[in-house]
């Protein structure tokens, strides 16, 4: 099949497990059509898939990272102060590491609404729906949504990286607090814990609750920067040799630079 027949394909079967969006036509476009794939992907809901689905599924997603080019986190350089830190500015999708960061709800499901321009969006997408079902089994046996502060690992399916650590970062309504930075400090040590807990040398970590959920850019950046030195310095026998702060805007960016200077 060639690109066209595999956004095809996927389509009608997703559509075959939602009813609802079975009458919408399948676009004859490239990007309309992937747009509509991404969309159903984003809805459905955490269950099995076909083994035919995620055989053309994981070939597609693949090829698709691999158009957009994967960076192995051993090629980056590190930040100027700590030979374990490094900073790297664009798609973590792209990431070649032990494990990536999301950032995500206390659902911990991803998110559901189609084409959004969230880092929980964009990972789920590129890791497959297998991602999602992972998360439902580790929520269902928890019994509980998700704490803010803790996190969860699953394997990261069609992403280059081995594992996605999924955690919970503070929602930022009004003044920032205290506990709010208390919280996304624990967000970082979490992540680290299970990290290290693997075996893991390296971890890419976004910029946890600075989206939608609205914590201070530089704040957080401070937090982020002196939490896994504090930690690294702690654990001087952790597996941990390389900590990436993976950003997206220039500004953020600037920032890191000037905190690992």
């Amino acid at each position: 099949m060639n690109d066209h027949e595999k956004r095809a394909f996927l389509i009608r079967r997703l559509q075959g497990e939602m009813p609802m969006y079975k009458k919408l036509p399948v676009p004859d476009g490239g990007d309309e059509q992937w747009q509509m794939l991404r969309s159903l992907m984003n809805v459905r809901p955490p269950m099995p898939a076909k083994a035919d689905f995620l055989e053309v599924q994981d070939e597609y997603l693949q090829e698709e990272t691999a158009k957009k080019g994967i960076v192995d986190v051993a090629d980056i350089e590190s930040a100027l102060g700590d030979e374990k830190l490094a900073i790297w500015r664009g798609d973590i999708t792209r990431l070649k590491a032990d494990a990536i960061v999301n950032a995500g709800n206390g659902a911990l499901l991803g998110c559901f609404r189609p084409c959004h321009f969230c880092i929980d969006n964009i990972i789920h997408t590129f890791a497959g729906v297998q991602l999602r079902l992972a998360c439902n089994e580790i929520m269902e046996a928890q019994g509980h949504e998700e704490v803010p502060g803790g996190a969860k690992i699953t394997e990261a399916f069609d992403l280059p990286c081995r594992y996605v650590i999924h955690t919970v970062g503070p929602i930022i309504q009004g003044a920032l607090r205290d506990q709010d930075c208390d919280t996304l400090a624990s967000c970082y040590r979490s992540c680290l814990e299970l990290a290290s807990a693997k075996g893991l040398h390296s971890i890419v970590f976004c910029c946890i609750s600075t989206g939608v959920f609205a914590f201070p850019q530089r704040k957080a950046a401070e937090i982020a920067v002196s939490t896994v030195k504090e930690w690294l310095d702690v654990h001087k026998g952790a597996s941990i040799e390389k900590v990436i702060f993976d950003v997206f805007k220039e500004e953020d960016d600037e920032i890191y630079r000037e905190l690992t200077r």
